[in-house]
Parts: structure tokens; C-alpha cells; sequence
């Protein structure tokens, strides 16, 4: 049985067994990963998708994080301008064994998906992480930035912004890097607005 899988805007025809290197993912070595966007499976009767096959799924195992093989670009500019430019690239891929080929019933495995490192997917999943948080980027001067490294720290709501001591503004002050920004852009009244409504 085989499977043309999608990841990283390619596309790989695999069997049980194979060892691919495709682009980067957001696990670590020895993880088991789940490809849920399949779009044929062959065997003794061939699936098409349309245009992903539903409840398929490809398991592997991560064997390691590589580096690709270095790419060298030159650019030269001719005549007048007299200038040149080489550069170096080596893009960072992900080692993966598959371990099996599902046909059906990937939503019940529990097996963590397949997300790309620097993917939109990738970023929805972190912003997502902490469930029945609030929206932070509705407090003045909060962006998806700042949204990103409140979270990082462990806010994820209006009422705990609203329940800040001057210690507290101080302490998030320095991890912020924005000194006086929280008192200026009035977030704990502001939150304490948000937190009833």
C-alpha cells in the first residue's frame, strides 16, 4: 500500500518504511508525527481525494533534525555598477520514517499532527494553546507580538491583568521591554472594563 502526502507545499509518494527528509517540523527527535492532508492511497484499489482523503492519515516516527545541502546564490550586476553578492543557504528539513499508511479513523489515533516549524498552522496552534483565554490584542498597544510574549509568559486573560500589583506592572515592564507602557496605555483599567463584559 502507498500514499501521496502533503507537507511543506510538496507532495511525496510513500510506503511503510520510507525515510523522507521534508521541510521543517515542529517536533523533536524520537516523536511520532500524523500527515492528515493524504491525497491518494494505492493498493489493491487506488483513493483519490477531493481533494484530501477523508479520515486517511501517514504515521511516522522523527529520526532527526538536518540541514539541507548548502545552495550558493551570486547575483552580479554588470557594467557601471561593479557589484557582486554570494550568498549561502542552507535550508532546515526534518528526517521522518513512515511507520504506517491509515486508510480510515485518523482523528482517533491521539497521534500529535505533522505542523510545519514556521507555518500560519503552526502559529493558530500556539495562539490557540491556552484554552477559554481572552482576545489580549483588544487592550490598547497590544499587538500580536506583544499578544505572543503575554502569553508566553502565562497571561491569557483580562482578569489577570486586572488583578496586577505595581509589582507586577514592574516585573512585566522589563519582560516586555516597553518601560511605562502598561501604566500609560491604562491596561489594568482597561482590562478590568473587558474582564466584566
Amino acid at each position: 500500500m502507498f500514499a501521496v502526502l502533503k507537507t511543506g507545499g510538496k507532495q511525496y509518494k510513500v510506503h511503510a518504511g520510507d525515510v523522507l527528509r521534508v521541510e521543517k517540523l515542529a517536533a523533536d527527535a524520537g516523536e511520532k508525527v500524523q500527515f492528515n492532508e493524504v491525497l491518494m492511497l494505492g493498493g489493491e484499489s487506488l483513493v483519490i481525494g477531493a481533494p484530501l482523503v477523508a479520515g486517511a492519515a501517514v504515521q511516522a516516527e522523527v529520526v532527526d533534525q538536518v540541514k539541507g545541502d548548502k545552495v550558493i546564490s551570486f547575483v552580479k550586476r554588470r557594467r557601471k555598477h561593479g557589484s557582486q553578492r554570494t550568498r549561502g543557504h542552507r535550508q532546515k528539513l526534518t528526517l521522518v520514517r513512515v511507520t504506517d499508511i491509515l486508510a480510515s479513523g485518523a482523528e482517533a489515533t491521539g497521534v500529535k499532527a505533522a505542523i510545519g516549524a514556521g507555518s500560519v498552522s503552526g502559529a493558530t496552534a500556539i495562539s490557540a494553546e491556552p484554552a477559554g483565554g481572552d482576545d489580549l490584542k483588544r487592550l490598547s498597544g497590544v499587538g500580536p507580538a506583544l499578544e505572543k510574549k503575554l502569553l508566553a509568559s502565562g497571561v491569557t486573560s483580562f482578569a489577570q491583568i486586572a488583578a496586577w500589583t505595581p509589582e507586577d506592572v514592574a516585573a512585566f515592564d522589563e519582560k516586555l521591554n516597553f518601560k511605562g507602557r502598561i501604566e500609560r496605555e491604562g491596561w489594568i483599567e482597561q482590562a478590568k472594563e473587558l474582564a466584566k463584559g
